[in-house]
């Protein structure tokens, strides 16, 4: 593709469905406004097997509350621009984040605890209807934990732990059974971006809350998956259950 940056029609129209359809499973995600097709040709190989084709090319408007993603804050830490990302924290939290008081000596601590705890409940979602999400750099981690990119991305027709929708991902990096772990290491460059913004006492506190990102995940992946299959209640076998079944969903 030599990194055009263009769409192609049938992809889409499939990033078109993908995203409402995902709204409609009730995941927080960007939503789909319009399709647009263009006149201008996009050069192809579909099935990536050297039978280049010509498609025509396509946009797909989408509308999402905020399109800040942890590459946002990331960039400016990394150039050392601190009061430009104080103030675009600010912004971020007075805009998305009401529950949190712009008083508060905190805010920045409160607001990576809902970063942390938000992110956990995305990824356990996407993992209960078997949504991969293709690249899962920090710049397509939104800071207000919705889907944003479909690009690319893939439901598994069957549990497969190794499933990657990206065919350029040759080292599986972002196959499915990795997600919930790039989540965390995301959330560690999060962290890091903050740090010049956070006291050692916060500091400390927020590396206490990224240690429990796992716990966050597990917990609503547990949930989740028990919904599914009808339990009720609580069992110590419950969990059991759930990686049995899985492991015979790959079995067969």
């Amino acid at each position: 593709r030599n990194g055009d940056g263009r769409a192609v029609l049938r992809s889409s129209v499939r990033e078109f469905l993908c995203s409402e359809a995902m709204h409609y499973l009730g995941i927080p995600t960007s939503r789909a406004a319009s399709l647009v097709v263009s006149d201008d040709d996009v050069w192809r190989d579909q099935f990536y097997n050297g039978n280049i084709k010509k498609e025509r090319g396509a946009v797909v408007l989408r509308l999402a509350k905020s399109w800040f993603r942890i590459g946002s804050l990331e960039v400016l830490a990394h150039s050392g621009e601190l009061d430009l990302q104080r103030r675009l924290l600010d912004f971020i939290i007075q805009e998305h984040f009401p529950s949190i008081a712009m008083n508060d000596s905190n805010r920045y601590l409160e607001f990576f605890s809902t970063v942390v705890s938000e992110t956990a409940n995305l990824i356990a979602l996407w993992m209960s209807v078997g949504f991969a999400h293709g690249v899962c750099n920090t710049d397509n981690f939104s800071l207000l934990s919705i889907t944003i990119d479909y690009g690319p991305f893939g439901f598994m027709d069957s549990y497969d732990p190794n499933f990657v929708p990206n065919t350029s991902d040759d080292e599986r990096r972002y196959k499915i059974v990795n997600q919930a772990n790039v989540g965390l290491f995301n959330l560690s460059k999060l962290l890091q971006a903050l740090k010049p913004l956070l006291d050692p006492r916060q500091k400390q506190l927020a590396s206490q809350i990224l240690e429990g990102y796992s716990e966050h995940y597990y917990i609503r992946f547990t949930e989740l998956f028990k919904t599914k299959l009808g339990l009720l209640g609580e069992n110590e076998d419950d969990n059991y259950l759930i990686a049995f079944l899985l492991k015979v969903s790959l079995l067969c």
